[in-house]
């Protein structure tokens, strides 16, 4: 059995799970950024931000990260901005998609959704396209006034596969579909 050790597997399954809660916990931290920039560092007076906290506490992101964050985007110090856009577009068969993101490239980040768009079978949509097949939901977030339902397995391998990557996307937060799959 010689080149196979215990210690290495538990190493390869420690990165990858390492990788995946950096991941989750980059985007929480630029929600908290975000929410601390707009309104202030204080919860009680910035219900975005206790949101965004509350949140980042339910992935079990360490609550000095969450007060280091806090601190360096309220006080001015960072020279990083931060901004939420919205995108709007199509998946393969038509399905409708709202894509939330916190980003410091506009150029960037449109670039690469599109890029992620095309290479599934979809495209970007010009705003308000989409936005009127969906209502405002009050905690937040976007719910399908018409949801169409994916029966056709390869379409919705091809959806999966397009969320997957989108979610993939660090300055991606959210994205919301039409779709019942």
């Amino acid at each position: 059995m010689s080149g196979h050790s215990k210690w290495s597997q538990i190493k390869h399954k420690k990165a990858l799970t390492d990788a995946k809660k950096a991941k989750v916990f980059s985007k929480f931290a630029r929600l908290i950024a975000v929410a601390a920039r707009e309104k202030g560092p204080d919860p009680d007076k910035n219900p975005n931000l206790a949101q965004a906290i509350e949140r980042a506490r339910a992935v079990n992101m360490p609550g000095d990260n969450i007060e280091r964050i806090i601190k360096k985007y309220s006080g001015g110090e960072s020279q990083e901005r931060f901004e939420e856009i919205v995108f709007e577009g199509y998946g393969p068969g038509g399905v409708a998609l709202i894509i939330e993101t916190i980003t410091d490239s506009r150029n960037r980040i449109s670039q690469e959704i599109r890029h992620i768009l095309s290479s599934h079978s979809g495209n970007l949509a010009v705003p308000g396209s989409v936005m009127w097949s969906f209502e405002r939901q009050e905690g937040g977030g976007y719910k399908a006034k018409y949801p169409i339902l994916i029966e056709d397995p390869d379409l919705r391998e091809k959806l999966e596969s397009l969320l997957e990557a989108l979610d993939d996307n660090d300055d991606i937060q959210e994205v919301y579909s039409n779709a019942q799959l």
